[in-house]
């Protein structure tokens, strides 16, 4: 969604690099460019101009020109008044002290609210509490069928008395929206759900009569949060859309639905800093399970390129198996070898952290390879998986054996390429010498080893090693080298005395000097 802006303000922050002092004419222009890349991104002007204003003031004050890293503190700034027209802080739901939380969901027609009261009450469902979806968008053909699927796929119920409007009685609803609402939030309190999301009619700002069946939707049920689900890719029209709505059911939050989209931007950027009301949830994809908590500071770092490590983290947290990963923590514990099982469980589970694409844009600094990852396919680790399973055991275990031979039955077995089966057990390759690495101590290939571990002296090589005092050229005087190498040696030699470890003769050895316990002198040899 952002890749225009991030693309935009990257390049103006790599120009102040290098600089030990920002001129305000380096100031102007920096805000200048920022000012050009928040306009093409679609950001509302009256935004545009706070946020510039603000940027530049902040940037001409002590706090800039007492840095020591000018050019850094400009980021720092701009991140900071980011995550403020984003909203500040993260907004959670305010949950009901009594009876169960009601949840009404407003937008225009289109917006995507049907399918994202499912992914919010999956998502709701997810953190221990018993949802149910209430139909209440009795206007559009079939919007109580498709909230009925949406619900199925989510494993949430869904309270639909009517059917609503169907492709013949276009112009006659069945049931009473408001009625209907009504109904809703009782059955919840009959089957003890704590949580109500009513589903209404999309309409739009000027539509008089529709707006005024939201007010009466909202009076009816009196709801503890009212979102406005909002298409992020309208552009410039957010603003005026929010405002209407604002005016109309006075929601108290957003969400942004179609995050995944290629347009600009600027409406993520524009309604919380215009209505004041904060950005809750955002929809990132198409699936029940593409939605997530909306983080002001998160989303300002992905903007700025720096990426979303803690999101990651948490996706990795919620879809990661904890069982097989103390199994890996144990085989790598005890330095046992890292087999073809052990990559392909790896594989799946990285894949049920969802889309390798999202992910990898969450690093920081992707925003520099994200032509290679739109390229990237996400179906390759289904042919990583169908290659290891037309393995058998033994060659999972032990992949040295696998042969030419082998090799060509592996790929007919799972319709690839010989090459692709060739490129496969590479990768492996280096994976399985990186694990040894690790687990012997000696720290990640190309990298020191830790202190006291394994691969933490001196490597053949190393710039701290000594190095071997050269030979001279001349034949003479080489061969004088070596006679006088000789003779230091058998002189140390000498100088050494032998029978013993800590350089005393054995004869001279006298176990009662040493003030050992009574009858311990039978255990040192050479004693009586």
């Amino acid at each position: 969604m952002f890749n225009s802006l991030s693309d935009r303000l990257t390049a103006t922050f790599k120009n102040l690099r290098g600089k030990g002092r920002l001129t305000e004419a380096d100031v102007d222009a920096t805000v200048r460019e920022i000012r050009r890349a928040l306009l093409d991104a679609d950001v509302a002007v009256p935004v545009v101009r706070e946020f510039t204003g603000r940027v530049r003031e902040r940037a001409l004050g002590a706090e800039v020109s007492g840095a020591l890293n000018p050019s850094q503190q400009i980021v720092k700034i701009v991140n900071e008044e980011l995550v403020e027209i984003l909203g500040g802080e993260t907004r959670r739901i305010r949950l009901a002290k009594t009876g169960p939380t009601i949840i009404m969901l407003a937008g225009l027609q289109g917006a995507g609210k049907t399918t994202l009261a499912g992914k919010l009450s999956k998502w709701l469902k997810a953190q221990g509490h018993s949802p149910m979806l209430v139909a209440c968008d009795l206007q559009r053909p079939n919007a109580v069928t498709q909230l009925q699927v949406v619900g199925q796929r989510a494993g949430v119920p869904v309270f639909a008395p009517h059917p609503g409007a169907t492709s013949t009685e276009l112009d006659h609803p069945a049931g009473d929206p408001v009625a209907v609402a009504r109904a809703g939030v009782e059955e919840a309190k009959r089957t003890l759900h704590d949580v109500v999301i009513v589903d209404t009619a999309g309409r739009l700002g000027v539509d008089a009569d529709m707006m005024e069946q939201a007010r009466q939707i909202r009076r009816a049920i009196v709801p503890n949060e009212v979102l406005f689900v909002i298409d992020s890719m309208i552009g410039q029209d957010a603003v005026n859309t929010a405002l209407a709505f604002d005016e109309g059911v006075n929601f108290t939050g957003i969400v942004l639905s179609k995050l995944d989209g290629d347009a600009r931007g600027g409406a993520a950027l524009s309604v919380a800093s215009v209505t004041g009301k904060p950005v809750m949830f955002a929809s990132t994809g198409e699936g029940v399970d593409d939605f997530e908590l909306f983080h002001p500071d998160r989303m300002a770092s992905r903007i700025l390129d720096m990426g979303d490590v803690l999101t990651l983290i948490e996706q990795a947290e919620k879809s990661w198996d904890k069982d097989e990963a103390a199994r890996m923590a144990k085989k790598f514990a005890d330095q046992e070898d890292f087999t073809l099982d052990d990559f392909l469980a790896q594989m799946q589970q990285i894949r049920n952290m969802g889309s390798m694409k999202k992910m990898l844009m969450m690093m920081p600094g992707a925003q520099n390879i994200r032509q290679q990852l739109e390229q990237f396919d996400e179906r390759e680790i289904d042919r990583v998986e169908a290659i290891v399973r037309s393995m058998t055991p033994h060659e999972r275990v032990a992949p040295k054996i696998i042969n030419g031979s082998r090799r060509a039955r592996i790929a007919r077995g799972s319709g690839v390429h010989v090459s692709e089966v060739n490129g496969l057990l590479e990768r492996f390759a280096q994976a399985q010498k990186m694990m040894k690495k690790m687990a012997a101590g000696g720290g990640m290939p190309g990298m020191p080893g830790m202190p006291g571990m394994n691969g933490g002296g001196a490597r053949k090589g190393a710039k701290n090693a000594p190095k071997k005092k050269a030979r001279s050229g001349n034949p003479a005087k080489a061969a004088q080298e070596l006679r006088d190498a000789e003779a230091r040696r058998a002189a140390g030699a000498k100088a050494l005395p032998t029978g013993a470890s800590f350089g005393q003769q054995g004869g001279d050895f006298d176990p009662s000097q040493l003030n050992l316990p009574k009858g311990f002198d039978k255990f040192l040899g050479g004693s009586k």
